[in-house]
C-alpha cells in the first residue's frame, strides 16, 4: 500500500467537500430583490400616465426575460410619462428578477424571438401595434 504525504490527503478531502457542497446547494437569491410579480405591479403603476396626442409620443419597451434571452413581451409607454427613467429602471429590475426566477427553477424556453411591435397613439392612449402576419418568404402582408 502506497502512502501519500499528509498534505495531499488533506487537499483531496477538502476538494471532495467543496464539490459535495456545490452539488447540494441551490443558487443564491439576489439580495434585497423583489419578486417579478411585485415589480410588475410597480411597473403598471409607473406607467399609469400613458396619454398621447400623436404617434411620435408613443414608444415600446421589452419587458420580462426569456430563459434563453430577449424580452417576454412589450409594453407601450408615453413621452408624457413624467418619470420615464423610473419606468425603465423598474423594467430592468423586473427582467433581472425574471432571469433569477428562471435560473432557480431551471426553466428553459423555445428561444423564439418576440419582435418589437412598436407603439401607436389610439384614442388618446399609447398602445402596442398589432403585429403584421409574416408571409412565406419572410415578408409581411400589406393591408
Amino acid at each position: 500500500m502506497k502512502t501519500y504525504p499528509h498534505f495531499l490527503r488533506l487537499a483531496g478531502a477538502g476538494l471532495m467537500l467543496l464539490v459535495a457542497a456545490a452539488c447540494n446547494s441551490a443558487p443564491p437569491a439576489v439580495q434585497g430583490s423583489e419578486g417579478s410579480a411585485a415589480l410588475w405591479q410597480r411597473i403598471q403603476s409607473a406607467n399609469a400616465v400613458n396619454s398621447c396626442e400623436r404617434d411620435s409620443q408613443c414608444h415600446s419597451m421589452g419587458v420580462g426575460a426569456k430563459a434563453c434571452g430577449g424580452p417576454e413581451s412589450y409594453l407601450a409607454w408615453s413621452d408624457n410619462n413624467a418619470d420615464a427613467a423610473k419606468l425603465k429602471q423598474l423594467i430592468e429590475q423586473h427582467a433581472a428578477a425574471r432571469r433569477d426566477e428562471d435560473a432557480r427553477a431551471g426553466l428553459m424556453s423555445t428561444c423564439q424571438v418576440t419582435p418589437d411591435p412598436g407603439a401607436t397613439c389610439r384614442a388618446g392612449r399609447c398602445e402596442l401595434r398589432t403585429p403584421q402576419p409574416v408571409q412565406p418568404g419572410g415578408g409581411t402582408s400589406q393591408q
